[in-house]
């Protein structure tokens, strides 16, 4: 199983982390880090993410192309003429095209959602709706070779409900435990239902101030 996973500048690195480190249990997968050269890619944390390829060595055929998302480097991406190539050659034969967050905004911009069911971060639903895409709100939305997922954390669940549809639930079950994922928040704060409104108020002013420029 042929994983294509592009990582840019300025992208959230856990919309990554958690599929790939999901998918990197997986022993069938073969697993590819691409951006255009390979070098040290920027995240919107301290850390810098090493690509495995670069566009010119990477599959040229994948199984699974995976975009991660972020705050306005994604929707830069969005207007990143290669990038939106590179996605659709790749996607031509994939049997699927993937997403953790806004990285469903990349997808849908390179016209690889039209018509399809998907979901991406609570606060760019609004957004992704105006691309030509159904909007569901869940965790994660599995619907004919496009799989996406929620918000950042959300990338774990993705990648297990991937394996799952792709590898089968032993494999996934597997992997859950060996990643001993069993997620027990401090908080129920985890959903704009579940959060105090000023709490709300403080994530969406700051996602604007993420997402738009100077």
């Amino acid at each position: 199983m042929k994983i294509l996973m592009l990582i840019y500048p300025g992208m959230t690195p856990l919309d990554f982390l958690g599929p790939l480190q999901v998918w990197s249990q997986w022993p069938e997968a073969d697993i590819q880090v691409v951006w255009q050269r390979k070098e040290v890619v920027s995240t919107d944390t301290v850390a810098g993410i090493m690509p495995s390829h670069s566009f010119e060595d990477c599959f040229a055929e994948p199984d699974i192309v995976f975009v991660p998302g972020g705050g306005l480097p994604t929707l830069e991406l969005m207007e990143n003429q290669a990038v939106l190539k590179f996605l659709q050659q790749k996607a031509q034969k994939a049997s699927w095209v993937c997403s953790v967050c806004t990285g469903s905004l990349v997808l849908a911009a390179a016209g690889l959602l039209a018509g399809k069911r998907a979901t991406t971060h609570w606060a760019a639903l609004d957004a992704l709706a105006t691309m030509g895409v159904e909007v569901i709100k869940e965790r994660y939305v599995i619907d004919d070779g496009v799989a996406s997922g929620g918000g950042v954390t959300a990338g774990i669940d993705f990648g297990l409900a991937m394996l799952d549809t792709v590898a089968g639930r032993d494999v996934a079950e597997a992997v859950q435990l060996a990643l001993e994922y069993n997620p027990q928040a401090p908080f129920n704060s985890g959903t704009p239902e579940q959060a105090r409104p000023e709490i709300v108020d403080i994530v969406l002013n700051r996602y604007l101030s993420m997402t738009q420029t100077a």
